[in-house]
């Protein structure tokens, strides 16, 4: 069979059920078998959007999706998608045309050097020469995709390999075995240790705690030893809102005070499965003063690679859970009581930023109220970058794992529109909903027009300030100015969302007041059909942030009645 048959094979027998791209004559001998089988594809309108798209497929369902393009300036429009998975560990399957192999040395027309472009954000990237390996590097590529840290893995085919007749045969392939790292015993009994002499520890639930499926037992240790559980942007939606050891987030952007105070009044903090990047940890002295700290990560490299903690475990999270649970039982360690949680519910409550503001223009935290209470917890949002994400880290209220879906690492403007459409393909049954601002729905916007086009609904709220919020309140803080960030036509009606969403197939509603956000969401719900609320917010405002943990400064409004 053609080496395109054998990958298209692969790919089924791989558990791929679901692709997001652009045919093009660079990858066209492969879009020919995939025609042949039940894989559904969505032709999305930008490259990049196949990324993303596959992207939020994984984050909303742990399945790997494909995203496909050709050769050229497609598969170099690749390259912000395939980072913005890579810096969030989330493992995608991307395929990109590429020129004929003899072409590879002579400007042919579209042929680009993804290997070298691309390698510095994907686990691998391949460019087969030789087609008869093919079967080889994809069940490489599957199981590179699924071990340690995941992330994409990027295969480049010349379009002569993708058609050389080899030998193979599907019922003869298997998927290797994913071998996961295991924690010694003895690490383990060591960070007990560090518990039963520490006075105030605390866990930090990473990202990879999701990525694991472990939060259950998580909540398990933490419950046992009574430790308050802080999460890291990444983990929003890990511990339900309520639980009564949940102490939020803790960071210098999207961090909450009640995140903030419990890592600051910490002796001893276990972080698990996060990478303690400095939009959560802020200046490091101040972060690391007068605690210890351990850190479990399924990743050995990632263990050390900002500061050395005091015990450092490689381990899958799951396993380490799983044994951390059966050796407090063993040591009898859940009778020790921690009476300073008792008061991290009434905490919670008397550190929550306001969000109930009646002013107009809107005070952009009261779109997030609006979003809390309209939405059920089986809601799956999605967000990018800027300011409105910032107030989306800090204001929304997840109460499930797999259902905040954020471009983390990265900070991708782009990224949230396709990853609604993603995140809905892989879980029909959710409502699936992007916030941004005005600025950011421009970015990747488009893709509306293809949820709308298959029928898989999803909800677009524009927190519509005008401006380059975040850029504009780093300017006017850190170097006294104002340049280039204001968008004053946004909200007059010059740019108008609600057209270019009825141009798109979707519906469009503006807003400019709480009553009239709230009518819009429920007309969204209950429309069962892509929708953009543009809601006019005071252009403004900004929002709360610092340097240090101890040094976040709070711009919240004065309420008016």
């Amino acid at each position: 069979m053609q080496a395109a048959e054998a990958i298209v094979q692969i790919m089924v027998k791989e558990g791929i059920k679901d692709a997001f791209g652009i045919p093009g004559a660079g990858i066209n001998p492969v879009y020919k078998y995939m025609e042949k089988i039940s894989m559904n594809h969505y032709c999305m309108r930008h490259e990049e959007a196949c990324v993303h798209a596959a992207d939020g497929y994984y984050r909303a369902k742990h399945d790997i999706a494909l995203a496909i393009c050709t050769s050229g300036p497609g598969a170099t429009n690749f390259v912000t998608g395939l980072y913005t998975a890579f810096a969030d560990s989330i493992p995608v399957l991307a395929i990109t045309g590429q020129a004929n192999s003899w072409q590879l040395k002579q400007d042919a027309f579209q042929s680009v050097d993804m290997v070298s472009i691309a390698s510095t954000v994907c686990k691998k990237v391949y460019c087969p020469l030789d087609a008869q390996e093919i079967p080889k590097i994809m069940q490489e590529a599957f199981h590179l995709m699924r071990s340690g840290r995941p992330g994409p893995v990027l295969i480049d085919l010349p379009l002569d390999i993708q058609q050389v007749e080899i030998d193979f045969d599907i019922n003869q392939y298997e998927p290797l075995t994913v071998s996961k790292p295991q924690a010694a015993i003895d690490e383990l009994h060591a960070l007990l240790d560090m518990i039963e002499a520490a006075q105030s520890p605390a866990i930090i639930m990473g990202g990879g705690v999701i990525l694991a499926k472990a939060e259950q037992a998580l909540i398990e240790f933490a419950e046992s030893l009574q430790l308050p559980i802080i999460q890291t942007y990444m983990a929003k939606g890990g511990v339900p809102i309520d639980h009564p050891l949940n102490a939020g987030h803790a960071g210098i952007q999207v961090g909450q005070p009640i995140g903030n105070r419990v890592f600051l009044d910490s002796d001893l903090i276990i972080g698990i499965g996060n990478r303690f990047t400095d939009r959560h940890t802020g200046n490091l002295e101040v972060y690391r003063r007068g605690r210890q700290f351990v850190h479990i990560d399924i990743e050995a490299t990632q263990i050390g690679k900002v500061f050395q903690p005091d015990l450092g475990i490689v381990s899958d999270a799951q396993y380490a859970l799983e044994q951390l649970n059966a050796l407090v039982k063993e040591r009898k360690m859940g009778d020790q009581q921690r009476l300073d949680v008792a008061s991290l519910p009434q905490l919670r409550k008397e550190l929550a930023r306001e969000t109930n503001y009646n002013q107009i223009p809107m005070i952009p935290h009261r779109v997030f109220q609006e979003l809390n209470e309209v939405f059920d917890e089986n809601t799956i949002f999605t967000a990018g970058c800027g300011i409105t994400q910032i107030w989306s880290g800090q204001l929304q209220q997840i109460n499930r794992p797999r259902r905040y879906l954020p471009s983390g690492g990265a900070g991708t403007l782009g990224f949230e529109v396709p990853a609604a459409f993603g995140a809905k393909v892989a879980d029909p049954t959710a409502i699936s909903v992007n916030v941004l601002g005005d600025f950011g729905f421009t970015f990747m916007g488009e893709e509306i027009a293809v949820a709308a086009a298959h029928n898989k609904p999803i909800i677009t709220v524009i927190v519509n300030n005008a401006y380059l919020g975040l850029i504009r309140q780093n300017q006017k803080m850190a170097y006294g100015f104002e340049y280039g960030v204001d968008m004053p036509y946004n909200q007059t009606g010059l740019i108008d969302y609600v057209k270019i969403a009825e141009g798109y197939g979707c519906i469009g509603e503006r807003v400019f007041t709480p009553t009239e956000l709230r009518a819009a969401l429920e007309r969204a719900v209950a429309s069962n059909q892509s929708y953009v609320i543009d809601a006019i917010c005071e252009p403004e405002q900004l929002c709360d942030m610092g340097v240090a943990l101890d040094n976040i400064r709070s711009f919240a409004p004065e309420k008016t009645e």
